[in-house]
Order: structure tokens, then C-alpha cells, then sequence
């Protein structure tokens, strides 16, 4: 590319773009050096200071953009999730992004030209930017408007279809709207706040706004009721209001659904009122197959692009495409400028779509509906997962949630088990479900951020994991094989869930029923449920019980994290979370809930306990140690008693000392921590020995723990369950020894003879050829190696 620039007859625009590409690179090459130090948050250079008189090089002043631009996000560990998309976005710019950046300088460069040589330059900019958008989106006969915010094309049409409507608003004003009130008419699933963001610009109370609700009986719960819409138009022109504009969707914000735009084109041109349509699925126009419901769009009075997410595409100015003959009224509405500098917008978008080209730009939008499809075909065969889409064999955005829906086949098969095994009755399901999503929809973005999911909450469906490639796949440069990844975890993701919601209820029933443990409700919580451990108090006020109580859960999260399971636990958020609580994560069907709630209770007590034990020693060493001072005193008292009132006087005493020596025994005290006792010192003096005293009983300890194989992994139900047969068969195998041992040894003649028996009747030859020879050696039967020998063989 260097050498093309070279070859440029303008040194300018050579030199612009050389520029541009040594300033991207240092960029890019500045991003690797930053994942590999990190620096501290408030870095001296980051604190403004004054403009440097002498002014700075290009290399230091996007060495700062740089830090700006990922110095913090790579120093927080919490942000790595932005990190990587962020890194996954700058990895995608491309040429036609640095072509869109180099819009932006050229834009610069020209505005300095004669007036008339940038009239002709931006009339051909725009002239070709509005030709080919038309002709690439089907949208014969119309004007263009470039915008940096994409709700400023409808505010511009708004006023447009004002001056159109109140023939005298350019002179009297609002006076005219005041007898006529305009209605604007949005829908229900239409952006957050845009209704109130066009009756701030335009000056008109949000009385003019009417919100259309969806479909409630037929068809999509995402679109616009036409037949209510019908109604509520008929009811405003009765009360003397003036039906103004509608605005529609192709694709909602939510869940990409389109309007019947066919019949609302209808409805609007009976009421003479203005159609404007938006959506991501306006992309679709591009490609060879439209949908019908789509392809109305290009009827429409106006409709908004937003190219730059569509194409991946930075900085480039969204576009309004509308139909209007007359140009003094677009002129006045703000839509068309007679500033030449005005049609400079047009510029990056006029150089990307010559980069990409037609079959670049239809190419970009193919690929997003493919990943779409893709997807759909693929969550089609998966259970437990709800997908909500308007065309099953075209889609653009695909919405799914995790749903546990027991089907008639799920019935018939487990009718055997219904005796014993029930679903259980799950209190609050659409909080649990909403909360398990948003849980869901995290972990997937995180695992695989190339895919651009995210979380959208949706009015009839709640929380859903949303997958809108033509808004996200040419920025992240989202591929098949993320599809495919994005599958395989969603695959791992769907056992994780269905467990901890079957194994949720059976927690709560656990721990109601143990002593020590309150369950604490959270519906917000992605996991197997939230516990706390009550403390006991004897008496005390709230704030020492409060600080008791964070003291042992506190312990208790401890002691848990260090048993080696696959259990998370934690203080749950960081925010709106119960406080002095355990949470627990998600969980798998392995998990026996009896005994981790019997550890989490058996633990607690240790914690408890042990704390009580040290809270009363403190006590008892508190009260031992005043009374030795008090016997310490006492028996400085008696002492005095003893020697005599001479034996304190300093020279006397020591002179009657002399002649007439006091024997006295020293007494001492010796506290004992195990009896909790004060003690005489006399026998320590005898003994000269300090005696141990009792033993101290051993800290209470949980059974559980010391029952598990070692590298078993605590809590699992299959590895105990196991353990149990083993110990079973080795006591049965036992029982049926004894049995045998039981047997008579003389058996009938018929009868075959086991090799207990066999063993019995050896032993017995052998203890009479014992006799025999004793006989032989010794004659006397009362000698004492006879009698040994005899007990030998009768002990055998």
C-alpha cells in the first residue's frame, strides 16, 4: 500500500495516508506491549497537567491515547471479559475500517479547498453514497440523510412531516400544533426512551406519544397489534388529534421481529400518516432472497441504516433514506444542508463501500444470516432450550432461554418412576428461570466472546440469551467453529442447570429441616440456594450478636472452600446480596444435598463451639486471676499475722531474723486452664514437678470428613453410594461365614460333605494322633507334658 501512495499525484493525501497507517500500527503494536505490563491505576502521566508549551511528537500523544484507551481495563483482572472483546475489536478493524478512518482525515483535508471545488466534491459524494445505498437496499427514488446518532434521522423526519402537515407552522409555529394536537404512534417492543427522546427534541408533551401495544391473541408477541392500532388512531381523530407518523420495526431491538409492514402501509396511507421503519433486518434487503415481511419495508416512507455495525465499519455516519418532492420543506426540516462541509459526512461511507464493493458488502450480510441459521439448527436439537424466532428457516436474530419442560414423551417414559420420583414444585419459576439465564447467557459470552451474545429482557419471555450476528459477527469477525464452540458450551452449561434446579428444592427442605440452619431466600441467585448459620446468643445485643454472626459464617465459608469439592461458595454479589450468608454455586446431579447441608451444620456447631470455648476460658482466666490476687493478698495478711509486728521494722527485724530464723513455707497459686481452677503451689515444692492435670477433650469434629476415601471429592452422591455396597457385601459375606461356622459337623450318610467339614474332620485326626503319642512316650497319665499336650489338642 505504500508504494500505490507514493504513486499519488497529491503529496498531501500521500502523506495523509502513510500517516494514518504508521498511526494505526502504533497503535496495534501498543495494545502487545500493554497485555504484557501493567502499570499502576493512577499513574503519574495519566493526571491532567498543564499544555506543554513546546507542544509533544505524534509518538508520545498516541502513546497517551493509547493508555486511554486500555491502561485501565487491562490492569482490573475483573475486566478481562471487555478485555478480550475489546481486543477482539481492534483485532477486526481491517483496511475498510482504516478506509472509514481515513474518511474522517479526509474530510479535513478537503474542507480547506475553494468554495467551488467543495461544492463540486461533496455533491459527487453524495450523489454516488445516496445512488448506491438505494439501489443496494431496493429503495428506488430516494433522498438520503447521514447522522451521527441513529435516532437523529427520525427526529429530522419528524419535523419534516410537521411542516408538511401544519401548512402554517413556519410561520405561526407551535400556536398551530396547539389546535390540533400531533400523535406519534411507536411500539411497544420499540428502543427504551425513544419516545421520550423525540418529544424532548421536538418540544411536544408526552401526550403526543402513544404507545402501540404487541399481539396478545394471534401471531407474534413481538409485533405491533394492527387492528388495536387501527382503534386507537379512529378514537385520536375523534378527539380532534392528528394522526402524525408510525413508526415501525423491521426487527425489534429485543427479539428481531418484523412488523406486517404490508398492512401498516395499508393503515397509514388511509389516515395520511407518514411510515417510518428501523430494524436490523433492513439488512437483509441486500441479498438475493428477501422475506416478504421485509421486503415491504421498501415501501415505506422513510427507513434508518446503520452500516457501520451491519459491515463492520468504524466511525461511519448511519444513513436515513426517505422519499419527498418537495426540497424547501426537507431544507427546513434540517434533512438536506446548503454547507458543503454539512455533506462531508458521506465521506467515510463513500470510501468503505468502494473498498468493499458490491459483492464485499452482500457477502458480509450473507455471512450473519448463515451464523444465525447455523445456531437455530442447532439449538432445535437440544433439550431444555426455548428458542423464540419469526422465521424458523430465516432469522437474522436468534433469542433462546434454558426452559425444563416436561413433554408427554418425558411422562409416558418415567410413568414406572411416578411413584417415587416427582418433579418438584418450583415456588417463583419465572424469577429462578430469569435469574439461571442471565447466569447463562454471562457464561457464554465469557467462554466464547467471539460469538457477541448478550442478555436482553424481554416483556413475555423474560431474561433470553440474543445472537444478532448482522450487529456484532463483522466486528468481532465471528466465524463457523465459534458457532460450533458456542454450541459444545451451551451442551456443557444445560446438565449444570437442569441439576441445581431439580437439586434447588431438596436444598430448601434440607436445611428448613436441620437444626443450626436458615435458609435465606434469594431468587436472585444463580445456584443451589443461599444458607446462613444461626448463632446462638445467650442474651447479648444486636451488635454483638451481628459481629458473632459474621465471625462464624465467615469461618464457616472458610472452611468450606478448603474441603476439596467441586462446590463454590461464597458472600454471594457484590451488590444486593444478603449479608453473614453462604452461597452456593452451581452444582451437578452427583451432588448428595443430605450431607453437604449436614456438613455445612456439623461445621458450623465447631465453629460455635469452639468459639464459646474460648469466650469462656477468656471468662474463667479473667475471674481466676482476681481471686489468686485476693488469696495472694490473704495470705500477705496471715504472713504479717505470723512473723510479728518487730519482724517489719527494717533494722529490728533484721537483727531478730538473725537470732531467731522464721521458717515459713512459701504459698503459691497456679491456675489450671483444663478444670478452669485456681490451685495450691505445695505440691509442685514437694514433687518438684509441675503436674498435668486432666486431659482436655478433644475438638468436636465432623464425622463426614473422615468417612471419605482418600482423592474422593467431598459431597458426591455416586462415590457414597458405592462405598455403602462395599461395606455392605463385606458384612453379608461375614454374616454367611458365621452361618457356616453354625453348622452341625456330624453329617447324615447320604449327605455330601463341604470343605468346612472336611477341615473339621482333619483337625479331629489330628488331635487323636496327638493323644496316641502321648501315650506312647509317657505311661503316666497325670504327668504335666500329657496335660499340655491334651489342652493343646483340645484348644485346637
Amino acid at each position: 500500500m505504500d508504494g500505490s501512495l507514493e504513486k499519488m499525484v497529491d503529496p498531501t493525501l500521500a502523506e495523509m495516508g502513510k500517516n494514518l497507517n504508521e498511526a494505526m500500527k502504533m497503535l496495534e503494536d501498543n495494545q502487545r506491549k500493554v497485555e504484557e505490563e501493567n502499570e499502576k491505576k493512577y499513574a503519574r502521566k495519566d493526571i491532567p497537567g498543564p499544555l506543554q508549551g513546546s507542544g509533544q511528537d505524534m509518538v508520545s500523544i498516541l502513546q497517551l491515547v493509547q493508555n486511554l484507551m486500555h491502561g485501565e481495563e487491562e490492569e482490573e483482572t475483573s475486566q478481562s471479559y471487555s478485555s478480550s472483546v475489546l481486543a477482539c475489536r481492534l483485532q477486526n478493524v481491517g483496511e475498510q475500517g482504516h478506509m472509514a478512518l481515513l474518511g474522517h482525515s479526509l474530510a479535513a483535508y478537503i474542507s480547506v479547498l475553494d468554495r467551488e471545488r467543495l461544492r463540486k466534491l461533496t455533491t459527487r459524494i453524495l450523489s454516488d453514497t445516496t445512488l448506491w445505498l438505494c439501489r443496494l437496499f431496493r429503495y428506488e427514488n430516494g433522498s438520503a440523510y447521514y447522522h451521527e446518532d441513529d435516532r437523529e434521522g427520525l427526529l429530522k423526519i419528524c419535523r419534516l412531516v410537521i411542516h408538511t402537515r401544519y401548512e402554517d407552522y413556519t410561520l405561526e409555529g407551535f400556536n398551530v400544533l396547539y389546535t390540533k394536537q400531533p400523535v406519534i404512534y411507536i411500539s411497544s417492543a420499540a428502543r427504551t426512551g425513544l419516545g421520550q427522546a423525540l418529544c424532548n427534541q421536538l418540544g411536544l408533551p408526552l401526550s403526543c406519544m402513544c404507545r402501540v401495544p404487541c399481539n396478545t391473541m394471534f401471531g407474534s408477541q413481538h409485533q405491533m397489534d394492527v387492528a388495536l392500532l387501527d382503534r386507537l388512531i379512529k378514537d385520536d381523530v375523534e378527539f380532534g388529534k392528528l394522526p402524525l407518523l408510525l413508526v415501525a420495526n423491521a426487527g425489534t431491538p429485543g427479539a428481531g421481529h418484523t412488523d406486517k409492514l404490508g398492512r401498516l402501509k395499508e393503515l397509514c396511507e388511509q389516515h395520511k400518516m407518514w411510515l417510518h421503519v428501523e430494524g436490523v433486518n433492513l439488512a437483509t434487503l441486500a441479498l438475493g432472497y428477501v422475506s416478504s415481511s421485509v421486503l415491504a419495508a421498501t415501501k415505506c416512507d422513510s427507513m434508518t441504516l446503520t452500516l457501520g455495525s451491519w459491515l463492520g465499519l468504524p466511525a461511519v455516519p448511519a444513513v436515513t433514506l426517505y422519499r419527498h418532492e418537495d426540497p424547501s420543506l426537507s431544507l427546513a426540516a434540517g434533512l438536506t444542508s446548503s454547507q458543503p462541509v454539512e455533506k462531508l459526512r458521506a465521506l467515510p461511507l463513500w470510501l468503505s463501500l468502494q473498498y468493499l464493493g458490491h459483492d464485499g458488502i452482500v457477502e458480509r450480510i450473507k455471512h450473519a444470516s448463515q451464523l444465525s441459521q447455523r445456531l437455530l439448527e442447532n439449538l432445535k436439537n437440544l433439550d431444555f432450550i426455548k428458542t423464540s424466532v419469526e422465521d424458523e428457516l430465516s432469522s437474522p436474530v436468534v433469542v433462546f432461554k434454558f426452559f425444563q419442560e416436561y413433554s408427554n414423551r418425558d411422562q409416558t417414559s418415567h410413568a414406572a418412576q411416578a411413584s417415587t420420583i416427582q418433579r418438584p414444585i418450583i415456588t417463583n419459576e419465572g424469577h429462578i428461570y430469569d435469574t439461571f439465564n442471565q447466569w447463562l447467557g454471562e457464561q457464554l459470552a465469557q467462554l466464547v466472546p467471539a460469538s457477541g451474545v448478550d442478555v436482553v429482557e424481554l416483556e413475555d419471555e423474560g431474561t433470553c440469551v440474543r445472537f444478532s450476528p448482522l450487529m456484532t459477527s463483522a466486528v468481532l469477525g465471528t466465524e463457523m467453529q465459534d458457532i460450533d464452540q458456542l454450541v459444545d458450551c451451551l451442551k456443557m452449561k444445560i446438565p449444570v442447570l437442569t441439576s441445581t434446579l431439580q437439586l434447588r428444592e431438596e436444598f430448601e427442605q434440607e436445611v428448613r429441616r436441620t437444626v443450626g440452619l436458615l435458609y435465606i431466600e434469594d431468587l436472585g441467585w444463580p445456584g443451589l440456594g443461599v444458607v446462613r448459620y444461626n448463632y446462638h446468643s445467650d442474651g447479648k445485643n444486636d451488635d454483638k450478636q451481628e459481629k458473632e454472626l459474621e465471625k462464624i459464617n465467615t469461618e464457616l465459608l472458610k472452611k468450606l472452600n478448603e474441603l476439596e469439592s467441586d462446590l463454590t461458595f461464597s458472600l454471594g454479589p457484590e451488590f444486593g446480596g444478603q449479608k453473614n450468608c453462604v452461597y452456593i454455586g452451581m452444582v451437578t446431579e452427583d451432588l448428595d444435598v443430605s450431607e453437604l447441608v449436614e456438613t455445612i451444620a456439623a461445621t458450623g456447631r465447631e465453629i460455635e463451639e469452639n468459639s464459646r470455648l474460648l469466650e469462656n476460658m477468656t471468662e474463667v482466666v479473667r475471674k481466676g486471676i482476681q481471686e489468686a490476687q485476693l488469696q495472694l493478698q490473704k495470705a500477705n495478711e496471715e504472713r504479717l499475722l505470723e512473723e510479728g509486728l518487730l519482724r517489719q521494722i527494717p533494722v529490728v527485724g533484721s537483727v531478730l531474723n538473725w537470732f531467731s530464723p522464721f521458717q515459713a513455707s512459701p504459698k503459691g497459686r497456679t491456675f489450671n486452664l483444663t478444670a478452669g481452677s485456681l490451685e495450691s503451689t505445695e505440691s509442685m515444692y514437694v514433687s518438684k514437678a509441675q503436674g498435668t492435670g486432666s486431659t482436655p477433650p478433644p475438638t468436636p469434629t465432623s464425622n463426614l470428613a473422615k468417612q471419605r476415601l482418600p482423592g474422593q471429592k467431598a459431597f458426591k452422591r455416586s462415590l457414597r453410594s458405592s462405598d455403602g455396597f462395599s461395606e455392605t457385601s463385606s458384612i453379608s459375606h461375614c454374616d454367611d461365614l458365621d452361618k457356616l461356622d453354625q453348622r452341625p459337623s456330624n453329617l447324615s450318610p447320604g449327605q455330601e460333605q463341604g470343605p468346612l467339614e472336611m477341615e473339621r474332620e482333619e483337625e479331629q485326626k489330628e488331635v487323636a494322633q496327638a493323644k496316641t503319642d502321648t501315650e506312647d512316650i509317657h505311661s503316666d497319665k497325670s504327668s504335666p507334658d500329657c496335660t499340655k499336650v491334651e489342652d493343646q489338642a483340645s484348644q485346637r
